[in-house]
């Protein structure tokens, strides 16, 4: 049901843990699951994110999804991880069930939550970034397809 990469970021999630002083944290849910995640950036000067961690309350997905999305935005640009979308995350998970295709959507969510509280703290534009929301119930789910 799980692919490999999936059962190792759940047995073995990288960037577990707070941050003290992030640039930006985001926290999102989504209700119709009872997944809840928090995502802590650190980025320095120049927009690079130098630090990300995660806490995850939710499924073996959501807690995958949450340590793929940390290592694929690490050394990234504050735009560049604007390209993170949770088809990224799923890919670089080698897929995901359809059923859990919210979770990447959540690990997407919260990096652009992280980025908007960045971004309010800081007055920095990111292109493309809009105001996220906490419960990613309320936008359109992507269509149930496997990947």
């Amino acid at each position: 049901m799980y692919s490999e990469k999936v059962m190792d970021h759940f047995n073995n999630p990288r960037n577990v843990g707070e941050m003290e002083n992030p640039s930006g944290v985001g926290t999102v849910g989504n209700a119709k699951c009872g997944d809840i995640m928090r995502m802590y950036l650190d980025i320095d000067d120049q927009g690079v994110i130098q630090e990300a961690k995660f806490k995850t309350f939710g499924c073996g997905a959501a807690v995958a999804t949450s340590s793929m999305a940390t290592e694929l935005v690490k050394g990234k640009t504050v735009q560049e991880a604007m390209t993170v979308t949770n088809r990224a995350v799923m890919e670089a998970l080698d897929g995901l069930p359809p059923v859990k295709i919210h979770c990447s959507l959540l690990a997407e969510e919260a990096i652009h939550a992280a980025l908007w509280d960045y971004s309010e703290k800081t007055g920095t534009q990111i292109e493309g970034l809009q105001k996220p929301v906490n419960d990613i119930g309320e936008k359109e789910e992507a269509p149930e397809e496997e990947y």
